[in-house]
Parts: C-alpha cells; sequence; structure tokens
C-alpha cells in the first residue's frame, strides 16, 4: 500500500503500511493531516474502552470512564512531549516538533487500537466473573501489553529516523577528509620484467595490477637516463608490503608490486573520500522517557481514578488523591 493511498482505517495503514509512516514523517509531508487522523481514532478507540471500564459500577461511570481515558493518554502527551523535543535539540538531532507529535501519536494510535480490540475480552469477564479485584487487574494487564505494543512501534520509527541522520548530530555528517587526513602520496613501485619478454600492459588508472612473479637471481631489466637497457640480478625479496596486512610484513622471495600504492588498511566500511559520515545516535535517551512517559501515565491515572468504580462506594467522578498506583496494585493482587 503506498503511502500516497491512504487507508480508510489510518490503524490498517499504520500497521500494513509502516514503512510508507516512516517515510512520510520523515519527509514532513501532511502530517497535519495525518496527526489529526491519529488523533480522532485513537480518541474514539479509548472512549469505547473506557466505556467498558466504567460499565462495571454504572452507566454514569461508563460515561465519564469514556471521557477520561482520551484524556489521560492526551495530558500525557502534553506533558512528556516537550521533554522528548528538548532531549533531541540537547543532544543535536534535528527532530522537528511536528515529526515528535506524529511519532508518539502512532505509538498512542497502535496502544488504543489494540486495547479496543480485546474489549470484547474484558466485557465477557465482566460478565461471567463480576469480581472488580480480577477485573482491575486484568484491564491493567490489558492496557499495559498494549502500550508496551505502542511503545515497540515508537522506537522502529526513531530507529528509521536515526537511518536517515535525523537523530544523529550535526558534527556527524563532516566528510571523511575532514575526520581524518588524506594519505600522503606514496610513489609506485615499476614493474620488473626481465629481459627478453614482452612487457605487460600497463594497469589502467583505477585497476589493481597483480605482481609480477620474478625468480630468485635472475636478470631484470632497468633503463638508464639515456634510454640503454642493462641488466641486473634481481633482488631475493623486496621488503614491501601488502595492502592491508600488518607493517613489516614482505612480499614473497621474487615477488615484486608494481603500480603498487599504499592504501589505508580496510575497516570494514565501504566510504569514498568526501562522502559524508553518520555516527549513529544513541537510543538511551528514548528509552529513559519512554520509562518518565509511563511514570507520568501512571500516576495520572491515579489522579483522574476512578475509571472502574468499586461496586462498595457512591459514583465520584474524582477520588481523593492518596496512595499511589503501585500500591494500590500490591494490594489488589494481595487481596486476591
Amino acid at each position: 500500500m503506498s503511502g500516497d493511498r491512504p487507508s480508510p482505517l489510518v490503524i490498517e495503514r499504520i500497521l500494513r503500511d509502516r514503512e510508507g509512516i516512516w517515510q512520510q514523517i520523515v519527509a514532513e509531508r501532511d502530517l497535519n493531516a495525518l496527526t489529526g487522523r491519529m488523533l480522532t481514532s485513537s480518541a474514539i478507540a479509548l472512549a469505547c474502552y473506557g466505556g467498558v471500564l466504567g460499565f462495571f459500577h454504572s452507566p454514569l461511570m461508563a460515561l465519564t470512564s469514556a471521557l477520561k481515558l482520551p484524556l489521560l493518554f492526551l495530558v500525557t502527551l502534553v506533558i512528556c512531549l516537550p521533554t522528548l523535543y528538548l532531549f533531541n535539540l540537547v543532544f543535536g538531532a534535528r527532530l522537528s516538533v511536528r515529526q515528535s507529535l506524529a511519532l508518539v501519536m502512532v505509538a498512542i494510535t497502535v496502544t488504543s487500537m489494540l486495547a479496543v480490540a480485546f474489549a470484547p475480552i474484558s466485557l465477557f469477564f465482566l460478565i461471567t466473573a463480576n469480581d472488580y479485584g480480577f477485573f482491575k487487574l486484568l484491564n491493567v494487564a490489558i492496557l499495559t501489553l498494549s502500550a508496551l505494543v505502542g511503545l515497540r512501534f515508537l522506537t522502529s520509527g526513531m530507529q528509521v529516523l536515526n537511518d536517515h541522520g535525523l537523530l544523529a548530530p550535526v558534527a556527524a555528517n563532516a566528510t571523511v577528509d575532514e575526520q581524518v587526513g588524506a594519505p600522503a602520496p606514496v610513489q609506485a613501485v615499476p614493474a620488473a620484467v626481465p629481459v627478453g619478454a614482452t612487457p605487460a600492459a600497463a594497469p589502467v588508472a583505477g585497476q589493481s595490477a597483480e605482481p609480477v612473479a620474478v625468480p630468485a637471481g635472475a636478470a631484470v631489466a632497468e633503463s638508464t637516463p639515456n634510454g640503454a637497457v642493462t641488466t641486473a640480478p634481481a633482488p631475493a625479496q623486496v621488503p614491501a608490503q601488502w595492502p592491508g596486512q600488518p607493517a613489516g610484513a614482505s612480499f614473497p622471495p621474487g615477488m615484486l608490486p608494481p603500480g603498487y600504492v599504499a592504501q589505508r588498511p580496510w575497516d570494514g566500511r565501504s566510504v569514498r573520500r568526501g562522502e559524508p559520515t553518520q555516527r549513529p545516535a544513541s537510543m538511551t535517551l528514548l528509552y529513559i522517557w519512554i520509562l518518565l512517559f509511563g511514570f507520568v501515565g501512571t500516576q495520572l491515572a491515579w489522579t483522574l481514578r476512578p475509571f472502574f468504580g468499586d461496586p462498595g462506594q457512591d459514583f465520584a467522578f474524582f477520588r481523593s488523591i492518596d496512595g499511589n498506583f503501585y500500591a494500590e496494585i500490591l494490594r489488589t493482587i494481595a487481596n486476591l
């Protein structure tokens, strides 16, 4: 599916054509429309899932949960997005605000759509196993799994932007000539041709010539300034170095390197002089930001509670802020 032919469902395009999504974010093409579609789809999906959560208590709680669950993700995004953007700026990345927002919205869209896909399962256990503690832990597990999958999409998108150099510092785009000095030219060693033999054609520029084997002690031809040709015994060994061999290595006896030019040892990368090199950006800050996003989200969820509604208490739009999310989860597990 092409990126220029959008699917009616944005989640379908994200899952089927994720490379097209990443390329669109890299090119910053129609990001406002893409982000708007993802925001609308996420809000609808989270509202549907929130209605299932609150329906455990009452229809009124279902309505409030349908409003508060999209608000939870939206406010968490508003709190954490500036941190992600500033992290990128501090460490030399070239992401725009729209690109950062689109990347995070991809993660939230995947999370919300996966959560609403679990809604029938949650509703099934709501009907067949009317236990408040079990229902709460089940849905926390569903939201956690959905969020992990969504954040996996975020790291994949960041890796694509890293491959395009948007996360690499500007200094990493210096050319090879600027990073390392150009090697000093080395005079080529002329090929040795035995007397009476037909000299081989000179190697074409840019092509490497094979060494010529000369028996030890055999006569080789030398030309004098006046054009006369004299003979001299070939050396038994020429102290030279093959390209890529360690210093001190020598050719076998009688082997002369015609047209040999000194080269740098090959380091596994095929880099031409003048081409930009790119240092891979570290993804550590992204993982730190993901942890921050998770902590902010869980604390905000505790602040906006109730989402499920304790059947032993009356309806309330908000509860008093006491305790924390993690202590409540541990207490619920202990009560089971």
